[in-house]
């Protein structure tokens, strides 16, 4: 976790992400890289003046309004020694953040969340959704500043199916050391999907064995449907995080099952660390 990107619109949710990505950064003696990104308006016919003088006046005006929204984060939350890139874009959200992610070698992206109105609030339907689900590296979803420091139980949703595991698991146990924390491995038991403990502890077990795990749990948790089991779950057990695969088809709404994710991040205010498993 030394590049991480914070995409920054100014709001009290970006606030917060840049707040929890400045403890990460600290930690990992890493660099934030703070983005905000200007998609311009598209001007058909010039009035007053031809097309490329009104786009350089306004590009202009865009640029200083976020050049000082720059200077008074920073200047409230960062300290000395703190290595932050400020950078402005202009363009596609979408492509300006993936050639973002890919050309300065990023390894995590943090972001605000609103939490009421759930991810999709400020992500789907936007370009910046795109980034979520199709992203190659993990991105932490923040609804509200934690200090990074008190993260030291994560919950870690398992479906057991195997496929393109490895992947995933080798990102959940390098965040696990990071944060020196507790790994809380749980099967939400629903009537739907239902398998009797002694079988599915088994298999959790055998889960844990091949990923040669350290320092966690084996839960089975019973619920009628799984996003409330998780929720139900880490609220029992007070959780600092919870760290799920994507399946990259409809971003953070679509981790395991219909829109679980995103029932998972408006009941619940620790970050949500999200990995897609389609690469």
């Amino acid at each position: 976790m030394k590049n991480i990107l914070v995409p920054c619109d100014f709001s009290e949710q970006a606030r917060q992400a840049f707040r929890f990505a400045l403890d990460i950064s600290r930690n990992s003696k890493g660099k934030i890289h703070l983005v905000h990104v200007v998609e311009l308006p598209v001007v058909h016919e010039p009035i007053f003046m031809p097309v490329y003088s009104f786009e350089e006046v306004l590009i202009k005006e865009f640029r200083e309004k976020a050049e000082k929204e720059f200077k008074k984060l920073t200047s409230k939350y960062a300290v000395q020694g703190d290595k932050i890139i400020t950078q402005i874009l202009f363009g596609g959200t979408f492509q300006m953040l993936s050639d973002y992610i890919r050309t300065n070698a990023i390894d995590l992206v943090v972001m605000g969340t609103r939490g009421a109105s759930g991810v999709r609030e400020i992500l789907v339907g936007s370009n910046t959704e795109k980034v979520v689900r199709k992203s190659p590296v993990p991105v932490i979803a923040v609804k509200k500043y934690v200090p990074a420091h008190t993260i030291k139980n994560i919950v870690f949703p398992n479906t057991l199916h195997t496929e393109k595991q490895e992947n995933l698991l080798m990102k959940v146990k390098a965040l696990q050391d990071f944060f020196k924390a507790t790994l809380h491995i749980v099967w939400i038991n629903t009537p739907s999907n239902f398998t009797p403990d002694r079988i599915t502890r088994t298999r959790l077990e055998s889960f844990a064995r091949r990923f040669m795990l350290k320092n966690y749990t084996i839960n089975i948790y019973n619920d009628p449907y799984e996003e409330s089991g998780i929720i139900n779950f880490a609220h029992d057990i007070g959780a600092d995080m919870i760290a799920m695969g994507t399946h990259g088809r409809r971003g953070v709404a679509h981790v395991l099952a219909g829109s679980i994710a995103e029932d998972v991040v408006n009941h619940v205010d620790c970050p949500i660390w999200t990995y897609s498993l389609k690469k």
